[in-house]
């Protein structure tokens, strides 16, 4: 009987199959799985234009994309669609400084201190069951029919959903590292700084894109209640003359810009937490 090598003393043991490393994605896989995602939008498209030209779909319902592209290279050559924009950001930018300022300092408020918990979040939990549209008529009773209803309109949407994330991030700090920073005597400043922002980071910038997307949310809304000036301004004129071109375009804007937005603060995000990865 023959005798495997486990049963003579002294014997090596036979070494493991060699194992098979992970095999990397290749440029040119990525690539392709990029170029995939296109196929379907671009069909979609085709089939719009199609349809259009066929008089399936009526023109004065929705135009063809073919018009919709004249339309928008019209538009930037007589100066209508970039003044319109510029307004729009203004708006947002404005709306959604004054709404992230609100939100981030009320969380480190109600995060870090349990009276300030008890003063700030009831209130806030209460305010982000209204629905902030229907705010409008009060808005414009209290502020007019300027500017200032609708950076207001754009800041309370934002203020929510970045309040309740950098909360819950603030929330899920390990106590033992605010213990060990107070046990070294950092000031209230250095715990924040080296402590508390670090850790709600990830939770803070999941909440910075989803106030993003309800800013933009939050403007065309806005720019469709007595505005005149802005792309909800140039969409709204545009209905009236049932010119659908036009409206389509302002939504395009509008949607290509909170892609960029978006985009932006994933490449913060990506950057930011280079750590996890």
């Amino acid at each position: 009987m023959s005798t495997s090598t486990l049963d003579v003393p002294g014997a090596l043991a036979a070494p493991p199959p060699p194992t098979t490393p992970p095999r990397r994605r290749t440029t040119g896989g990525s690539r392709l799985s990029f170029l995939r995602r296109w196929i379907s939008p671009v069909a979609l498209v085709g089939l719009w234009q199609l349809a259009s030209v066929s008089g399936v779909l009526e023109e004065r319902k929705l135009a063809a994309p073919s018009q919709i592209f004249a339309t928008a290279v019209e538009l930037i050559a007589d100066g209508t669609l970039g003044p319109a924009t510029l307004v729009s950001l203004q708006r947002v930018g404005f709306g959604f400084a004054i709404g992230a300022g609100v939100g981030l300092v009320l969380a480190v408020i109600a995060g870090l201190n349990r009276v300030g918990n008890d003063s700030v979040d009831p209130i806030m939990q209460m305010l982000r069951t209204l629905p902030h549209f229907g705010l409008i008529p009060l808005f414009i009773i209290w502020m007019g029919v300027g500017e200032a209803p609708k950076v207001a309109l754009i800041a309370m949407g934002v203020a929510f959903p970045l309040y309740l994330n950098t909360l819950a991030g603030i929330g899920g700090i390990d106590t033992k590292m605010l213990d060990a920073a107070r046990s070294m005597n950092l000031t209230w400043g250095q715990r924040l700084r080296h402590v508390v922002i670090p850790g709600a980071l990830p939770q803070t910038l999941t909440g910075l894109r989803q106030s993003l997307g309800i800013a933009w949310l939050s403007l065309i809304v806005a720019e469709t209640i007595s505005a005149s000036s802005g792309l909800g301004y140039t969409i709204n004129l545009a209905r009236e003359f049932q010119r659908t071109d036009i409206v389509v375009v302002g939504l395009a804007v509008y949607s290509i810009l909170g892609l960029v937005t978006d985009a932006i603060v994933r490449n913060l995000e990506r950057r930011a937490l280079a750590w996890r990865s």
